[in-house]
């Protein structure tokens, strides 16, 4: 079974950077998506970005684009989001989720992704 722990949430004032972490077990695909989602208080769950195994692809909202970096360790079996230059508006529970096909350009639809992480708070606040 796919199991998915995100780390490395928290408090971060506005303009500073914060590294999420994703540790998958029970991975053992060769064709996979890892995803990262965020939801606000209030507001629907929106795709952040997106890296596609096969392809070694990697997809980011227009919100998050130019500050956000997706990345994945294979030999770690864990993806990581670096967030840069956060602001008030990045402020929402972070989850990730893997996918078992490439999702391609329809990457932010949740409905797409089998396994969820349990999410972890992001606070972007002075």
């Amino acid at each position: 079974e796919v199991q998915l722990v995100e780390s490395g949430g928290g408090l971060v004032q506005p303009g500073g950077s914060l590294r999420l972490a994703c540790a998958a077990s029970g991975f053992t695909l060769d064709n996979f998506a890892i995803g990262w989602f965020r939801q606000a208080p209030g507001k629907e769950r929106e795709g952040v970005s997106c890296f596609t195994n096969s392809d070694t692809g990697t997809y980011y909202a227009y919100s998050v684009k130019g500050r956000f970096t997706i990345s994945w360790d294979n030999a770690e079996n864990t993806a990581y989001l670096q967030m840069n230059s956060l602001k008030t508006e990045d402020t929402a529970v972070y989850y990730c989720a893997t996918a078992t096909l490439n999702p391609g350009l329809q990457w932010h639809n949740s409905l797409l992704y089998d396994y969820w992480g349990q999410g972890i708070q992001v606070t972007v606040s002075s």
